[in-house]
């Protein structure tokens, strides 16, 4: 089986090692705490401490990327909470980190990459959201993701397939515990635009198996109800104070399409999880 290197197991890189492993594909896998390497090694994944800054590379870099015909990226902008200022530098240093890692790329055996990105790369004012939409990043993080995307994409050296994924939920991770309680909630009649851990993990395991390479998929569950209406739901079902919302009618309509994940790789959402 193709051994692969996933750059950053966190909370979904970390699963998918382990569903990788599973299917038989020897996997590294990068963290950038130490104390994380035993919890790797423990999964059976390849653990190396790998760090990206403008100084320089980790020089585990090399063995991280060594026999592996495939990387995939899972390294967040991690934005939030920081001022403007603040963002637009670490908007450079997180462009720079990509373009630092690729000649390690291209001196490897990586032929493939496959690059984590966001639905954030799309800006508000579009309804109806499909891969030939022209992106227009509004946030510092959606504005890195779409200058990471393009770096990757123009070098020849590697095929690179896009995957932008919408809000992520799991069976330990979801927004309505952070809503929970609050009040005069915005856009209470804006879409959700949601995908399930498992659903991510799945289509990644699809792109890989029928090797859909030089591509960008949107990656989002086709099921869009109301931010209010789902969100007063969920917390019904999780026994949480439910979260209100403004009446005031909202302007963000944007449904992000998944006909693309649907048909060019086969895929049916796990509806049954959201």
């Amino acid at each position: 089986m193709t051994q692969i290197s996933i750059l950053g197991c966190g909370w979904l890189g970390l699963s998918l090692a382990k569903k990788l492993i599973e299917k038989g594909h020897p996997v590294k896998g990068s963290t950038t705490s130490e104390n994380k390497l035993s919890v790797l090694k423990d999964f059976g994944i390849n653990p190396f401490l790998v760090t990206l800054e403008i100084a320089g590379v980790s020089e585990s870099i090399t063995d991280f990327l060594a026999e592996s015909e495939i990387l995939i990226i899972d390294i967040p902008p991690k934005l939030r909470g920081t001022n403007a200022a603040a963002a637009n530098l670490l908007q450079k240093v997180f462009v720079e980190k990509i373009q630092i890692l690729i000649p390690f790329i291209e001196k490897s055996p990586v032929k493939k990459v496959l690059f984590v990105s966001s639905t954030s790369v799309y800006g508000n004012e579009n309804d109806f959201i499909t891969e030939e939409t022209i992106p227009n990043p509004e946030t510092e993080s959606g504005k890195q993701l779409l200058l990471a995307e393009a770096i990757l994409q123009e070098n020849k050296n590697f095929e690179t397939t896009i995957l932008r994924f919408g809000g992520l939920i799991g069976e330990d991770r979801h927004p309505v515990t952070s809503l929970s309680g609050k009040e005069n909630l915005e856009n209470a009649d804006a879409p959700v635009n949601l995908i399930h851990q498992k659903d991510c993990i799945e289509i990644i395991e699809a792109i890989i198996n029928q090797s859909k390479w030089n591509e960008v998929f949107n990656a989002v569950a086709p099921f869009h109800p109301s931010r209010s209406t789902y969100y007063i739901q969920k917390a019904k079902e999780q026994n949480l104070i439910s979260p209100k919302f403004s009446t005031e009618k909202s302007n963000i309509k944007k449904t992000i399409s998944s006909e693309k994940i649907e048909n060019n790789l086969n895929y049916k959402f796990k509806l049954d999880e959201y």
